[in-house]
């Protein structure tokens, strides 16, 4: 089943070349299914990048989805162009009286800051109050996922010596869980982060369970309230050439940066990277759309709760 996205939207042709099979708006108003409503809090910088490494791996679901994006009022991008968003994102507050089956909220470039210094924090916690009662299951990332983390359950963050930057092999600590339908004994995630979380403080929570963490990297994937929350650290979402990007934005700019670990052939950037997670995030998506969103939202969207 395809995706059903804003018309217009960047990514559809993107994704067309790729084969993925997408649909938008007008088309869809044709059909009569009730798609799954997943609303997607793009708080990174490059969105339209976002957007379609997002929309890639929830493409390969058998489910139909049907799209919408959210910004914050309090904050404005200052990399995507003022009519993107005004064409493709509503503001929270035009949203916050509808319900949805998912919702995805992504990484952001505040992590040097206290979260109670980022700007736009007062919204946040409003968004994150709001998703308790009005999402079926929430997925948090990178920045979201240890910001939800701290505000819905106390856990700090702690600043890292060096970022941890590359793709870092995975353990799932409970593989019999439905989020983990398909997986090895071993996945990788690409990781590009300055702070993190630790385990001894997640322990302390009894309505934390840590379900995937590696020697490298530490604690990779919290869920709660029986998989209405997931946190994850990383980034199993990233195309394959993302950490070449930040990795070769940052030599330029002179930041000091080490090479992305486990990421290049024979640890040569001129060789390109390996990729080794996508088949992992296509199951890690596809599975949470199956087993903890739509096995689990009501058939009449305005039931959860």
């Amino acid at each position: 089943m395809p995706l059903t996205l804003p018309d217009r939207l960047p990514a559809i042709d993107l994704l067309k070349q790729e084969n993925i099979f997408v649909m938008d708006t007008s088309r869809a108003s044709t059909q009569d299914i009730r798609p799954l409503r997943i609303v997607i809090l793009n708080l990174m910088p490059l969105k339209i990048t976002t957007e379609t490494d997002l929309i890639r791996v929830l493409s390969n679901s058998p489910l139909q989805l049907e799209l919408s994006f959210m910004k914050i009022k309090s904050h404005t991008s200052k990399n995507t162009p003022i009519e993107h968003m005004r064409a493709f994102y509503h503001d929270f507050e035009l949203l916050r009286h509808e319900k949805f089956d998912g919702m995805i909220i992504t990484g952001a470039p505040v992590e040097h800051l206290d979260f109670e210094d980022v700007n736009y924090w007062a919204e946040m916690e409003e968004i994150f109050a709001w998703a308790r009662t009005h999402v079926t299951s929430t997925l948090y990332i990178c920045w979201a996922a240890q910001a939800g983390l701290y505000y819905h359950y106390g856990i700090p963050k702690y600043p890292l010596s060096a970022k941890m930057f590359g793709i870092f092999p995975q353990k799932p600590l409970d593989p019999r869980l439905p989020i983990f339908r398909g997986f090895d004994d071993v996945f990788f995630m690409p990781h590009s982060r300055h702070t993190e979380i630790h385990r001894d403080d997640i322990d302390a929570v009894p309505e934390l369970t840590i379900i995937a963490e590696s020697d490298e990297s530490g604690v990779s994937i919290v869920m709660a309230r029986e998989g209405r929350e997931f946190f994850i650290t990383g980034h199993l979402e990233y195309s394959p050439l993302t950490l070449d990007t930040e990795y070769k934005r940052d030599l330029a700019k002179g930041l000091p940066i080490a090479m992305p670990r486990h990421y290049y052939r024979a640890d040569t950037p001129s060789l390109g990277p390996v990729v080794t997670w996508r088949a992992h995030a296509n199951l890690l998506f596809t599975n949470w759309l199956n087993y903890y969103v739509y096995q689990e939202t009501p058939y009449n969207i305005d039931a959860i709760h």
